[in-house]
């Protein structure tokens, strides 16, 4: 078995799906882990990218369908979290309009994460490094800080955090451990990118924010395929089982693999 079909068979990806089977497997995933944990409902933090849009959208589905099958109310509640001003909030607000979302609330995290790196730069100088953090440090510090809130929102709400981790993200490891810093559940995992444009066409997600530029939002003009030097279409199509440029499938394997440590558990004696 080749080092590609090992990874494939890994993260459980299909090479084709049947959209609507997949909407209703992963809403009834979502629907029996509320029940199960007996909590209130879920909650998604909307980027404004695709990945948190079809997120939303089944969990807004397996909210609504459990509130109809049992006559108590359950929700969905979408979180906006802008770092100060941000450039493309409106798309987020549009994901929630268009996919009915009446529970939202907005985080901002910029002053928290500029008190972070401020705390960081003054604790480094007593190492004798005088510096301000890395840009990645702070993106990082950004993503992280997102997560902070929604746990607070969260246990305030009896709600369970769910993820945008999925297979493409997976394969080059692009996400701090566990995904923005661990969430309860991630029904997005064994599709690639590809596929879950496919799912936000079915859901209604606004066109403008399926053809955007992936980004985590780490800093201004940031995105995933500048970052890590692969487009999402090879990226795809490794994940499909087919033969990509030479070179390209050395990077993606060579990402993997020094990023196992991302999908791993945490180890411990």
């Amino acid at each position: 078995m080749s080092l590609q079909q090992e990874i494939i068979a890994k993260l459980g990806v299909r090479p084709t799906i049947d959209v609507e089977a997949e909407v209703r497997r992963r809403v009834d995933f979502l629907k029996e882990y509320v029940l199960k944990a007996n909590v209130e409902g879920l909650l998604i933090a909307i980027s404004g990218g695709v990945d948190s849009a079809v997120t939303a959208g089944l969990c807004k589905r397996a909210t609504d369908e459990l509130s109809q099958e049992t006559g108590k109310e359950y929700i969905t509640l979408g979180v906006f979290q802008p770092y100060g001003e941000q450039e493309d909030i409106e798309d987020s607000y549009a994901v929630g309009k268009a996919l009915g979302l009446t529970q939202l609330v907005e985080t901002n995290i910029g002053e928290l994460v500029d008190e972070a790196a401020l705390e960081v730069e003054y604790s480094m100088k007593h190492i004798g490094l005088i510096r301000h953090m890395s840009r990645a440090g702070k993106g990082n510090v950004k993503a992280r800080m997102r997560m902070v809130l929604q746990y607070a929102l969260a246990f305030e709400r009896n709600l369970l955090v769910v993820g945008t981790d999925h297979a493409s993200e997976a394969l080059t490891g692009f996400f701090t451990k566990y995904g923005d810093g661990a969430v309860d559940l991630t029904p997005l995992s064994t599709l690639h990118k590809r596929q879950v444009r496919m799912l936000a066409t079915h859901l209604g997600v606004p066109q403008q924010v399926i053809t955007k530029a992936p980004t985590a939002g780490l800093w201004p003009g940031q995105t995933d395929e500048s970052e890590l030097g692969i487009t999402y279409d090879d990226n795809c199509d490794y994940l499909e089982g087919k033969e990509i440029d030479a070179t390209v499938r050395a990077k993606l394997e060579q990402q993997y693999l020094k990023t196992e440590h991302k999908r791993a558990p945490i180890p411990g004696i």
